[in-house]
């Protein structure tokens, strides 16, 4: 059945214009919510820099650190569904807010951790501050684009996650090394206090910046609001699941949440290790593990956006993330063979961070490919959350290994393992649903 309205003809007649629209949409959300994911994802992952000081002033051990770093998944997976449907109901621009404004101000207040329960108890709030911000924000981008040109556009919003890494572990780094003291607190403290600072100003300024969908935003005409509407109704397919029932029964979504955690396995095994792994390769200033841990997220941007355009221009989604994966196994098996050589260490995250955060940002063109309406809302939150559980066993499991075996060695051929198998559950999925 053809759509006879304006937006469709405009479409059909001025393919020129819709590139102008998307264009205008892209520069006015996309800058502005890569740089809140990248504060975000900041106050996540500084925990990693912190270790460098916070272990032997503290006297914690690198279990207490791993159970410290994972468990901050324990409380963002409880409140993630929960989070994404109140979203899906009270619109993106008061729930965003809410979550930036929660978590800056939560991340602040690690200065004040003293013991491993303190320790613990920050990290779990601040995980239940952060529920609901990725999958509300990729929910949010499904209001905006159809699925033709989501790939990209996820890309580019999941670079905040190297982005800060390659801006972080600089700042960090030099925050710990210059500014240990000026004060009475240690570096690590000023370091929490300092980077949580963005996330509260970004999380104000969403007010501001963010519209509900395409129908509230002021800045777009209505010849502009219908086309894009009418663009992602043409693209809801036969094989979505709409409601929250089915989201939860639906095989396909289980699927994706065991495919997610072994991902995520390798992710936050990378993300919250990093800075020891160089460490321990022998580099023991924490600006130079900084300025070091800088090369695999900047190459880790380039691969992201490059795979991410590439996908889309092919229409092609399971070999975009399948070949990555294989990639990222590769790379932390490098890593792992050369625990005490610096460039090879180096070398080896660059290929593993690469090749793991390349298959992060592809398969999160899965779900909306596979959900839609409120089903989309509840699945992509359930996926999220089911898969973060690694985000605890992960970091927990590389910190036993190491306090055990004095090497992060053993640890990183487990995660080159999940890596590999992760991207491969891919195929379960006909290609028919997913290239989209």
């Amino acid at each position: 059945m053809s759509i006879n309205t304006p937006a469709a003809m405009a479409y059909a007649e001025a393919p020129l214009d819709e590139r102008s629209v998307y264009s205008k949409v892209s520069w006015r959300l996309i800058p502005f919510l890569l740089m809140c994911y990248t504060a975000g994802y900041l106050d996540r992952v500084n925990v990693g820099f912190a270790k460098l000081q916070m272990l032997n002033q503290l006297k914690f051990s690198e279990t207490v650190y791993g159970l410290g770093a994972g468990i901050f998944f324990i409380g963002y997976v409880i409140f993630e569904v929960p989070s994404n449907i109140v979203m899906h109901k009270v619109g993106a621009r008061i729930w965003i807010a809410r979550i930036m404004i929660m978590w800056g101000l939560i991340s602040a207040a690690m200065v004040f951790v003293k013991t491993p329960t303190t320790f613990y108890v920050m990290r779990f709030f601040l995980g239940v501050a952060e529920a609901g911000f990725l999958p509300g924000i990729l929910l949010y981008l499904t209001y905006w684009y159809p699925s033709s040109r989501r790939g990209g556009i996820i890309a580019l919003f999941l670079a905040g996650i190297p982005l800060a890494g390659m801006l972080g572990g600089p700042l960090s780094g030099w925050i710990m090394h210059s500014l240990s003291d000026i004060s009475a607190w240690s570096g690590w403290q000023i370091m929490f206090l300092l980077e949580a600072v963005p996330s509260v100003l970004l999380g104000i300024s969403v007010f501001f910046v963010l519209g509900n969908d395409v129908r509230s935003a002021k800045w777009l005409t209505e010849a502009e609001k219908q086309l894009l509407e009418t663009n992602l109704e043409r693209e809801i397919p036969e094989a979505q699941v709409h409601s929250v029932r089915s989201a939860f029964t639906d095989a396909r979504t289980w699927i994706l949440c065991v495919m997610y955690a072994f991902i995520l396995m390798g992710e936050y095994g990378v993300l919250f290790w990093m800075p020891t792994i160089i460490k321990d390769s022998g580099v023991t200033d924490p600006l130079q593990v900084g300025m070091l841990t800088a090369i695999p997220y900047t190459a880790t941007v380039i691969a992201m956006l490059f795979i991410g355009r590439h996908s889309d221009k092919t229409r092609e989604r399971r070999w975009h993330l399948a070949l990555p994966g294989v990639v990222a196994a590769i790379g932390l098996g490098l890593a792992a063979k050369y625990p005490h050589s610096t460039v090879m260490a180096v070398c080896g995250l660059t290929i593993g961070t690469t090749g793991v955060l390349s298959v992060v940002s592809q398969f999160w063109n899965l779900p909306p490919a596979l959900l839609g309406g409120v089903a989309a809302a509840a699945g992509i939150a359930l996926v999220n959350s089911v898969g973060n559980l690694a985000g605890f066993v992960s970091p927990y499991m590389l910190g036993w290994i190491k306090q055990n075996t004095g090497t992060t060695s053993i640890g990183l051929y487990v995660l080159a393992a999940s890596m590999i198998v992760g991207s491969l559950i891919v195929f379960c999925f006909p290609s028919r649903l997913i290239d989209r």
